[in-house]
């Protein structure tokens, strides 16, 4: 089925132009009104193809519960390394014999926090799953009610937001392919 947007545009160009003061053409009247009728259902048929409700009540805050847990393992898992690591470093064992098993312990204590990591990649797979299928929903949406970006104004307290965000971000490694190249850092301060 074409895009109802099309057939309004194909009933307006076919349209023969209006009699002037004449009879009412109730033939072209009834056209159009079926044309926008169809444009109607066709607009039902994608909102409904949205699946907006399940998005709201499942895959949403789905989303949210595992970004939740992931920031918590991760938090956690931090923690577990950073102490085991502090107690290796302030050990103020002199004897060999009893410092290798407590450092033995800690290094295993470390690599079982780093598991967080399997459970970690599941759950933000799960996160970019349910992204993906909002951003496939919202764009054949868009493209079905030919639907454009308004050019308002940004809301000033979502603006706000977005340069403390900016301002308080700590960038981590850059994106693959974004990174300077080590060799051009370094010749900088040769």
């Amino acid at each position: 089925m074409a895009p109802a947007s099309a057939s309004l545009r194909k009933v307006r160009e076919t349209a023969p132009p209006p009699a002037a003061a004449g009879p009412v053409d109730v033939t072209m009247i009834m056209r159009e009104l079926g044309a926008v009728a169809d444009y109607i259902a066709h607009i039902k048929s994608e909102i409904g193809a949205l699946r907006a409700n399940e998005l709201c009540r499942d895959r949403i805050p789905t989303a949210s519960e595992e970004l939740g847990s992931t920031l918590k393992a991760t938090a956690s898992a931090a923690h577990t390394i950073m102490a085991a690591a502090e107690d290796i470093l302030g050990s103020g064992e002199t004897s060999m014999a009893r410092y290798r098993p407590q450092v033995e312990e800690r290094i295993i204590a470390i690599l079982e926090a780093c598991s967080f990591q399997d459970i970690t990649g599941q759950r933000l797979s799960k996160v970019a799953e349910a992204l993906g299928q909002i951003e496939k929903r919202l764009g054949r949406f868009a493209g079905a009610v030919n639907a454009r970006d308004t050019a308002d104004a940004q809301d000033p307290e979502e603006a706000l937001r977005q340069a403390r965000r900016e301002m308080l971000l700590l960038n981590g490694p850059a994106a693959e392919g974004k990174a300077i190249a080590q060799d051009d850092i370094d010749k900088l301060f040769d």
